[in-house]
């Protein structure tokens, strides 16, 4: 039998209906183990579960809140309290706000090695630290894994990352994924796996593990995974779930599509500057550079281990600038409290938040006008702090520790040992699923935020309308559908749609979009590469939808992106020839035939064809023809 990677092996295992794995860009079909939401994209992921008509899902299923927490007005306990009874209903699990962030608890209580998973978040990739396959989906797709127990994608090229070595002093995790960005780029991962190897690999604890895997989201990858092997059993033992341990790995002779090599003694710390995680360069470059602002957690760096590590380095001394941290889950909290270590924070002036994404999605903590925020985070795109015209930067625990305390950037030289503590086991604060028979009397609660989802029509045989936006690379969904502030709006898409889509690009889009629509025009929308990056968040295609927007056409999509816009019936399109870009204009009229999506497409605009590529599968088409991923649903499952 022909060597295999691990990869390869665990699709292997759950390939849908067997037989040999088909080439790399093939849609394959895969059988899910778990299927998770987070509270900003749950309820719309359960609103479609309901439309489906489904009485249970199948695989495990876990409704985290974490995310929108803040409880400033009815918006945000009106969801979470529509996510306990739907849950309920449905037999999910529920995870309670204060719970814990949704990627560090999953790890925590339910990853095995050899799983797969789908979440709807783009950093569902953490998992990949306890040898588990788990992608980032649209929202949409998340309930179909929920309603199937399957999840269809393109078969992934394999990147082997040979570890060597160990990290020194002052070098952190977040420093091995910061590398790989430099490497490979934001875009450089999309149709990729990345599988970590190598004896390095034996030197990086399960938590590190998953510092790495978090950000490979960054590079635009499918996912990323490290083998399971004694750190993994070392790590489920230490949670009393050492029954869940099986080792994996890849065979001897494996292959792979390309490979990347990185000497850990060779790494030193590095930091992601300000507006993107792929500007990488070595912390010394800017030591000395003034800073207001100090945040350490996210899903990225919230473990135990990480925030014990900053928490020493402080260890009676004083912060000199704003400094907050968000622990990863209650049970860590917990540690760290057994530990003594929220004692010395508090003396060292840092403000302990609530278990959660909070800064990270722009809940709270935002920076001065002007200002610079170190974070631990997996992203710095820009005004996602809250904050428009501030910068942040993303580094290590360790960096923001040593800058904490000088109030500059400062690389950290010192080795750290801190405080062991045991583990703890918070799973009683999950509401766990209730028998059918009693889901099936359950009422749903839903408040006045929470809006049906809207009906859709079918595809017309032509697009006729106007570029409502021109743009250029690396336009995030932060972007497109921004976070922060308007996370509430998220149940509500109308609200949401006029008073947060592409507002930060251009303030006038919600009513020239609306205006345009309802004068029967299709509105379309041109850019350039990596449209889409960053996070999973469906309504970065559902609301520009609902805006009248029918196709976008670029140079080039991120992955998940491409999926939310077809699930919502707005056909994704690239640019055969880019330089054909120029011939664009915001404002032009222009028109694309699309009766068949299989055969030759062209953008007509000022007199000229100017030919363009299909962005999205064959198996999209009957999707869009119908109007999106619910109708056509509809359409075939009908009785």
């Amino acid at each position: 039998m022909k060597p295999m990677n691990l990869t390869e092996k665990i699709f292997s295992e759950h390939l849908v209906g067997g037989g040999d794995l088909p080439p790399a860009g093939e849609v394959v079909t895969l059988k899910i183990d778990e299927a998770f939401t987070q509270d900003a994209t749950g309820t719309m992921c359960m609103l479609q579960l309901e439309a489906m008509g489904v009485k249970r899902v199948k695989p495990l299923s876990v409704n985290f809140v974490d995310h929108s927490m803040m409880q400033s007005g009815f918006r945000n306990p009106d969801d979470h309290e529509y996510l306990r009874t739907v849950s309920q209903k449905l037999g999910i699990i529920f995870s309670p706000p204060g719970t814990g962030i949704c990627h560090f608890l999953n790890i925590e209580n339910f990853v095995k090695p050899g799983m797969t998973g789908i979440g709807a978040d783009s950093h569902t990739v953490n998992a990949g630290g306890m040898g588990a396959i788990y992608f980032g989906a649209g929202g949409y797709d998340v309930a179909l894994a929920m309603a199937t127990g399957e999840y269809k994608l393109p078969m992934p090229q394999v990147v082997k990352v040979y570890l060597t070595g160990s990290l020194k002093p002052g070098v952190m995790a977040m420093d091995v994924i910061l590398k790989m960005l430099s490497i490979v780029g934001v875009k450089g991962g999309k149709g990729k796996i990345f599988e970590y190897a190598g004896p390095g690999v034996a030197s990086l604890s399960l938590t590190e593990r998953a510092t790495v895997t978090n950000m490979g989201a960054e590079m635009g990858a499918s996912t990323s995974i490290f083998p399971s092997d004694e750190r993994t059993r070392e790590y489920l033992e230490s949670r009393n779930r050492g029954g869940d341990y099986k080792e994996m790995g890849a065979d001897d002779g494996a292959e792979y599509t390309e490979s990347v090599d990185i000497n850990l003694d060779e790494l030193e710390p590095l930091i992601a500057i300000y507006p993107s995680p792929g500007n990488v360069e070595k912390v010394s470059q800017r030591a000395g550079d003034k800073i207001h602002q100090v945040c350490v957690g996210s899903c990225t760096n919230s473990s135990y281990e990480n925030i014990a590590a900053f928490a020493e380095m402080l260890k009676g001394k004083r912060v000199v600038v704003d400094t907050l941290l968000y622990p990863g889950s209650r049970a860590v909290a917990t540690q760290l409290a057994n530990s003594g270590y929220v004692a010395s924070l508090f003396q060292s002036g840092v403000r302990v938040m609530e278990n959660g994404c909070g800064a990270c999605i722009g809940q709270g903590g935002s920076p001065i006008s002007k200002g610079l925020s170190l974070r631990t985070f997996n992203r710095n795109f820009p005004k996602r702090s809250g904050t428009n015209d501030a910068e942040v930067h993303l580094v290590s625990p360790q960096v923001a520790a040593a800058s904490a305390l000088t109030g500059v950037i400062t690389v950290p030289t010192e080795s750290v040992d801190f405080t062991d503590s045991p583990q703890v086991d918070d799973s009683a604060s999950f509401v766990m699923p209730i028998p059918q028979a009693e889901a099936e009397k359950v009422e749903t609660i839903q408040g006045p935020n929470i809006m049906q989802l809207p009906a859709f029509d079918s595809l017309p045989d032509t697009l006729k309308g106007e570029v409502l936006l021109k743009m250029g690379d690396n336009i995030s969904t932060d972007d497109i559908q921004p976070a922060g502030i308007y996370l509430p709006l998220r149940s509500n898409v109308k609200e949401y749609a006029m008073q947060a889509t592409f507002n930060q690009v251009d303030t006038s889009f919600g009513e020239r979009a609306v205006a345009h629509r309802d004068a029967g025009g299709h509105g379309i929308l041109v850019g350039r590469e990596n449209y889409g990056q960053g996070s999973s968040r469906e309504h970065a295609a559902l609301c520009p939808r609902w805006l009248g927007v029918r196709a976008v056409v670029v140079a080039q999509f991120a992955r998940i992106h491409v999926a939310n816009l077809v699930n919502f019936g707005i056909v994704p399109l690239t640019f055969k020839n880019m330089e054909d870009f120029d011939k664009v204009t915001q404002g032009d009229n222009v028109s694309i035939d699309v009766s068949n999506l299989e055969g030759d497409l062209s953008l007509e605009v000022n007199g000229e064809s100017i030919p363009l590529v299909p962005a999205f599968e064959a198996k999209d088409v009957p999707v869009l023809k119908a109007g999106g991923a619910l109708p056509y649903f509809k359409l075939t499952t009908a009785a």
